[in-house]
């Protein structure tokens, strides 16, 4: 199975990132819906997609509707839509309203996911969730494993939240930990007003959580350079960190996809 980055950067697309998308292809997972999802057809492998969202900010929920082709033209036979009612009714009441998209596919359905805690895609991959709330409207976290052998793996998917103490032992020991890092350490400020994170702090927590790597998602898009949130403060705390880009992949079968060298 291969995890590939679709969109890697913050409320807004500019010309080196989309806003959040992950894909497994091999089983039809999606976390997160932003401007990325466009990428989503060309990596189709299976007939239905789950798609799981963190919260219903337009930068993570917009590339719904570009799935509309796909659902209507045969690439795909169904789509499923997790999250909180909150969130559901949110995509349902404005992002499909009429006068903005007034096409709701037939073939998409929207599944509440808040008395369900644990929940499995494509018969492989299990999923547990945890609520965020210190981002304005609140967010939540995903953590998905699968067999590997005789043991299992794991990763985590924690976005649009402050570093606040409340999600530790959710992920605590993941091996992988895709975090936020919307700002840098001199934007700690705006960071906390506004549910954000900042580098050093997401670093801090992935020692705090002994995590075997650390990559940066969600970061800042008023800039395209390689690196708009200062990484030598992340790699200071810890060292296996780095800035998630566009297009990278990750081989989750392979024997060292911990290490910051698997694309």
């Amino acid at each position: 199975m291969k995890l590939h980055f679709l969109g890697t950067g913050g409320y807004q697309p500019n010309e080196r990132r989309h806003t959040a998308c992950l894909m497994i292809p091999e089983v039809g997972l999606v976390l997160d819906a932003g401007t990325g999802a466009f990428r989503i057809p060309s990596l189709l492998q299976t007939r239905e997609l789950d798609i799981y969202l963190t919260h219903a900010h337009l930068d993570h929920i917009v590339g719904l509707t570009y799935l509309l082709v796909p659902l209507i033209d045969g690439r795909l036979d169904r789509a499923r839509v997790f999250g909180t009612r909150r969130v559901l009714d949110a995509i349902r009441t404005h992002l499909f309203s009429e006068p903005v998209f007034p096409v709701f596919p037939d073939n998409m359905e929207l599944i509440d996911i808040e008395k369900r805690r644990k929940l499995e895609v494509g018969g492989r991959v299990t999923i547990e969730h945890k609520s965020l709330p210190s981002h304005p409207g609140g967010s939540r976290a995903y953590r998905v494993s699968w067999k590997k052998g005789r043991g299992s793996r794991s990763f985590a998917y924690v976005t649009d939240t402050s570093v606040d103490g409340s999600y530790n032992k959710f992920i605590d020991k993941v091996p992988l930990l895709i975090h936020e890092c919307y700002f840098g350490d001199e934007k700690a400020n705006i960071a906390l007003r506004t549910g954000h994170s900042t580098t050093s702090q997401v670093a801090t927590l992935a020692r705090a959580v002994r995590a075997k790597r650390l990559l940066l998602v969600h970061v800042d898009p008023c800039t395209d350079s390689d690196d708009p949130i200062g990484i030598q403060h992340a790699i200071d705390h810890f060292p296996n960190s780095q800035i998630a880009t566009d297009l990278l992949e990750i081989d989750l079968n392979s024997k060292d996809w911990t290490n910051s060298s698997t694309m």
